[in-house]
């Protein structure tokens, strides 16, 4: 089992810089592919990014060059640094994880067993 929580959400200006973090508990934390996905208002949830345990990262294109995601397997966390935001990026970013996610697959929020609560980002000027 893991539990997973996200922090480090806020409201911030567009152009702005945020770093959300997420935090894991559990065993074999290292084997495990790590995603964020965001939900807009009245938006189906979409993926953001995600880092696999070989360290290969994946973005959703329209982040691509703004955001970074990075993991440490010591600390047991996942980091995603924001920025370049733009109101379009505005929602609740999710925390995602699981130990068997084929690549094909990465950007399926179906494919992920675990979930955090979500913490919101605002971008507004």
């Amino acid at each position: 089992q893991v539990q997973l929580v996200e922090s480090g959400g806020g409201l911030v200006e567009p152009g702005g810089s945020l770093t959300l973090s997420c935090a894991a508990s559990g065993r074999s934390f290292s084997r495990y592919t790590l995603a964020w996905f965001r939900q807009a208002p009245g938006k189906d949830r979409e993926f953001v990014s995600a880092i696999r345990y070989g360290y290969h990262t994946y973005y959703e294109d329209s982040v691509k060059g703004r955001f970074t995601i990075s993991r440490d397997n010591a600390k047991n966390t996942v980091t995603l640094q924001l920025s370049g935001l733009k109101p379009e990026d505005t929602g609740v970013y999710y925390c995602a994880a699981d130990a068997s996610i084929i690549l094909s697959s990465i950007r399926d929020q179906r494919q992920y067993d675990y979930w955090g609560q979500g913490t919101q980002v605002t971008v507004s000027s």
